[in-house]
């Protein structure tokens, strides 16, 4: 788990995983089926909203175009965070505190 954005709005945290469908008991035998085994995900958080949004499958294949994008034409703060603004419109999980 890493944090890859915090501003004063918004958190992202970059999650990577094995996927849910890989046999644990018997571990990949190179580098490149282990990469190939990983999926991605990602949590928004919207400070100021209070709630978070989980991006998985789909929706996380999104986000990490637009991730890659970035890389490409480096984009202004305010770009991304019209970007998380439209992606946490989705959240409808109050974000709770333990």
């Amino acid at each position: 788990m890493e944090t890859i954005y915090d501003s004063d709005r918004f958190i992202v945290v970059h999650m990577l995983c094995n996927s849910a469908d890989d046999d644990a008991s018997e571990p990949p035998q190179d580098a490149a089926a282990a990469v190939a085994t990983l999926r991605h995900s990602f949590e928004i958080v919207d400070k100021q909203a209070g709630t978070q949004l989980y991006l998985d499958g789909m929706w996380s294949e999104l986000f990490q175009q637009r991730i890659a994008e970035w890389h490409i034409n480096v984009p202004t703060q305010q770009e991304v965070e019209d970007t998380l603004a439209g992606f946490a419109g989705l959240a409808q999980t109050p974000l709770t505190l333990h």
